[in-house]
């Protein structure tokens, strides 16, 4: 029996290797039900009724927190994902369930048609997949899941099957999406970065006309609020620009068409369509990644020193590109019309992840965090997704001001990257006491906490489960006593 069932479980006498098991009302057993109800049996959803499929990043955290209570399921959780990887290396945003109604999730596969229209760039044929990405947080999930139990990752070779997968998914972003030539990846989709509403996409949105909205029909209305979605014009836009991909049969840069009207002088961008923007929490993740899979290449017998030199690359082209000393932190640069986006969202904040940042700009990071724009700590609990100060700050839409817990656990682990362990730990503690009190928010107001979205998130539940694991471990360090 591995520990997800324990937690879950009503009996009181458990024949198992944990002990004392945790309360039945603890936050650990109410993290734990969340992941076992949005089980499917070969992965996880982020929510049964809004979510009804796997999602790309959702699955790389939920493995972070599934491998404290079942190694295995975390492992399946990955590799199942990296089974509906394309010829080309890319990982699909979305791996649709068959089982699941059409008219449940909008757009659907009959939308993507993945296995058509993507296959030049070598779409799976047995499963239906979306033809976008969202960042690459799955080598460093793989490595995290590996050294929680090194001696089952080693029996089923766990490692040897997907660090080959994960080279190949880095190659598709260093190579296929270098669409600005200076060596970082762009989203060619506000979906791909995964902070799909955020005002940083206002600017270059403007360029896409809306697809009629009698075109398509938004199921995701059927599960929450509208004031908390994206409007019905940014909708419009994220279909053309969808569309237009598929019709290019999801060659990169967008469709022969939008390439045409593309105009480089302005960008310096290679192949670059109407929508192409270099992101830093995408690129960060990609970094840290990056050095996760050299931990991964000397676990396996290899030498991992290409690919930290290939980080640090990164890290400074990231510097170089995205860096503005007067906003105290990274923007995102429109590759398209050439220049950096002079708004404030939380994926500036997020490179303090990277451990070989430079002290000065860990430090303005760390402060600008703190400071107005975010309140981390003064006026908010957790960092909001979008600048306070900002025109466009909604504290309940999607992405344009609510806090999201899969940044605060990266800000988190930036934190104690960067020595800042007092404030990592209010920032833990902040996130562990919302994300019970919301019952497992999808996101939450950043002033008072309140839940928006759906509840009983997947990936809310898994980093819970992760930072409790880590209090869990700094308990033991000084003989303190569990709840």
């Amino acid at each position: 029996m591995d520990r997800t069932a324990q937690l879950t479980a009503r009996r009181a006498d458990r024949d198992i290797a944990y002990d004392p098991p945790p309360a039945a009302d603890s936050p650990h057993a109410g993290a734990a039900r969340v992941l076992e109800q949005n089980w499917t049996g070969t992965s996880t959803v982020p929510s049964r009724g809004l979510y009804p499929h796997q999602w790309s990043w959702d699955s790389a955290f939920i493995a972070i927190g599934l491998r404290h209570i079942s190694p295995l399921r975390a492992q399946t959780e990955l590799e199942t994902l990296l089974d509906a990887q394309w010829g080309d290396g890319r990982v699909p945003h979305i791996v649709f369930n068959p089982s699941v109604p059409l008219d449940a999730y909008f757009p659907s596969p009959d939308f993507w048609r993945s296995s058509t229209a993507g296959r030049a760039a070598g779409a799976p044929r047995t499963v239906q997949t979306s033809g976008i990405v969202q960042p690459p947080v799955h080598a460093l999930a793989a490595w995290l899941v590996h050294r929680a139990d090194p001696g089952l990752s080693r029996a089923r070779g766990f490692l040897t099957r997907v660090y080959p997968r994960l080279a190949a998914w880095h190659r598709y972003l260093l190579h296929r999406r270098d669409l600005g030539g200076a060596g970082l990846a762009s989203v060619v989709h506000p979906w791909e970065q995964g902070m799909d509403n955020s005002p940083c996409w206002d600017a270059p949105l403007r360029r896409v006309p809306p697809a009629p909205t009698r075109s398509f029909r938004r199921a995701d209305l059927d599960h929450g609020a509208a004031e908390d979605r994206p409007t019905d014009l940014d909708y419009g836009r994220y279909v053309r620009l969808a569309t237009d991909y598929r019709d290019g049969g999801y060659a990169d840069g967008g469709s022969a068409e939008a390439a045409r009207r593309a105009s480089f002088e302005g960008g310096g961008g290679r192949r670059a369509g109407l929508f192409a923007v270099e992101d830093p929490a995408f690129n960060a993740l990609l970094i840290a990644s990056e050095h996760a899979l050299a931990g991964i290449a000397q676990e396996l017998g290899a030498t991992g020193t290409a690919r930290h030199a290939r980080a640090e690359r990164l890290t400074v082209a990231l510097i170089d590109r995205m860096w503005d000393p007067a906003s105290g932190m990274f923007l995102c640069h429109d590759v398209r019309a050439g220049g950096l986006i002079p708004e404030r969202g939380v994926s500036g904040l997020i490179p303090l992840l990277l451990p070989t940042l430079p002290r000065d700009i860990a430090a303005t990071l760390v402060g600008t965090a703190h400071g107005p724009h975010f309140g981390l700590g003064r006026t908010t609990r957790l960092a909001p997704s979008y600048d306070l100060l900002g025109e466009a700050f909604d504290p309940h839409r999607y992405w344009r001001g609510p806090a999201w817990f899969n940044t605060g656990w990266l800000l988190e682990r930036g934190l104690r990257t960067h020595g800042e362990r007092d404030r990592a730990e209010a920032l833990r503690e902040a996130m562990l006491d919302l994300a019970v009190a919301s019952d497992f928010a999808e996101y939450v107001d950043p002033y008072t906490g309140k839940a928006c979205g759906t509840t009983r998130f997947s990936w809310t539940a898994a980093l819970a489960l992760d930072l409790l694991h880590d209090f869990e471990e700094l308990m033991d360090s000084k003989g303190g006593n569990r709840e």
